[in-house]
């Protein structure tokens, strides 16, 4: 990956607290994956941005290799990779994720 690109990356990372790469956006999911992760963070209450990789294919495939996860939805929490769909879901189901956007400093206890 070219440092351009990797800085553009962790430009978006370091812009928000907590931010989503996803299809489409968090008003017009394009993928069932990634409006399961919208319902899950709009749940929790959490204050998140969305990033739609469908706009910019040069994002879309650089975080793949920057994340070493080939898939999307991605999240981010303080430019920390969390996870995808199914990451998301189970800690949610077990009631981790509020935990650690918690301990994170992104959402009050």
């Amino acid at each position: 990956m070219d440092n351009n690109l990797k800085q553009k990356i962790e430009e978006k990372l370091s812009s928000h607290p907590v931010i989503l790469f996803m299809k489409g956006d968090r008003v017009f999911p394009q993928c069932g994956f990634s409006a399961k992760v919208v319902d899950i963070l709009d749940e929790t209450g959490v204050a998140y941005e969305t990033f739609d990789i469908l706009t910019d294919s040069e994002i879309r495939e650089g975080l793949k290799i920057y994340s070493s996860w080939p898939t999307f939805p991605q999240l981010y929490v303080r430019a920390e990779l969390i996870g995808g769909c199914d990451i998301i879901s189970d800690l949610y189901e077990k009631n981790e994720l509020k935990k650690l956007f918690v301990e994170k400093e992104v959402l009050s206890a």
